[in-house]
């Protein structure tokens, strides 16, 4: 029996609809259920996707949400959601975060970089750095902490997130990680440095997973799983553009293509999903702007769609859809 992953990246409210188009078009064309792979990796937007696949929430459902268009049936986490007023989020701006004034480095965050030099990642540990943003990503998510269980979910979710006093990745869910309510874990992923203020989970304040890696996808390695699905929202060509929206990516792609390979050199088959020039425009450059989130859904589905028509994805995909009907 072919065991799957999935892996959903970073990409705040737009990469959010992102995903939704993604896998709509899977569970669709494809017959690929999100809900019922063996392991979910959700970093940022990508932890409050994977959350509502724990919950069980449908794919079409969460991008029937993400529209506001018409619910099945059996959706009540979505309509519990939907009754929740959610709070307008500031025009999202990285040239916003490198104007945010650094805090100096702690003890923790230098003696990591002198006995793990190998573990060290500069960005992510100047990421961590930046002053806390003002924004309660907290009170964003409300409507989750109000359907979360006391019990983590099952099977398993594993959410990232930083340790702000030292830039380490830490990974929610996973075994002999630090214990966590489902809320607090998902909004320590999404807390993106100078624009979200960070989370405290048990006395330590921590901020957005994807300052380490917009997906974190090599976590998967050595875990039993044959096959991966990656979403990623943040990679994807950007061209020559000289602008820091267009860096980042670069950035995103470079990080993906190292987790891929550090996937694949275990055995571990992928398949990719990033946006291409086309959902590129759409989802613009404000990645928490709710004002073309049906366009991106719809463009997501679309690019997706061909992408996983092609014979060598098909058949993977395939591997997948019969894994989760076993």
């Amino acid at each position: 029996m072919t065991r799957v992953g999935l892996v959903l990246g970073a990409g705040g409210v737009v990469g959010q609809a992102y995903h939704s188009g993604v896998l709509a078009v899977l569970q669709h064309d494809f017959g690929f259920d999100a809900r019922r792979v063996d392991m979910i990796v959700g970093t940022s937007a990508g932890s409050i996707t994977g959350t509502l696949l724990r919950f069980g929430v449908s794919a079409e459902d969460l991008a029937a949400w993400t529209v506001k268009a018409p619910l099945s049936g059996d959706e009540d986490v979505l309509r519990q959601m939907a009754g929740t007023p959610v709070p307008e989020l500031a025009p999202f701006r990285p040239l916003d975060l490198l104007r945010r004034p650094l805090r100096p480095p702690g003890r923790h965050m230098l003696q990591r970089a002198l006995t793990r030099p190998w573990l060290f990642r500069p960005v992510a540990a100047g990421m961590a750095l930046v002053a806390p943003g003002r924004h309660d990503i907290v009170e964003q998510l409300g409507a989750l902490r109000e359907l979360a269980k006391p019990d983590w979910p099952e099977p398993a979710l594993w959410i990232c997130a930083v340790r702000r006093r030292d830039g380490r990745r830490v990974v929610f869910g996973r075994p002999g990680a630090p214990a966590a309510p489902i809320h607090l874990a998902v909004a320590a992923s999404c807390a993106v440095p100078g624009y979200f203020a960070p989370v405290d989970i048990g006395g330590h304040a921590y901020v957005d997973g994807g300052v380490h890696s917009p997906t974190n996808a090599a976590i998967l390695r050595n875990r039993g799983v044959d096959l991966v699905v990656i979403v990623s929202p943040m990679s994807g060509p950007a061209g020559l553009r000289p602008d820091v929206y267009a860096a980042s990516r670069r950035h995103s792609a470079r990080l993906l293509r190292r987790e891929v390979a550090a996937l694949e050199a275990t055995g571990v088959r992928t398949v990719v999903f990033a946006p291409g020039a086309a959902e590129q425009q759409v989802m613009g450059n404000d990645m928490m702007s709710r004002l073309r989130l049906n366009e991106v859904v719809q463009t997501a589905f679309l690019g997706a769609g061909a992408r996983a028509a092609a014979p060598a994805v098909s058949d993977l995909i395939r591997r997948a859809r019969e894994a989760g009907s076993g």
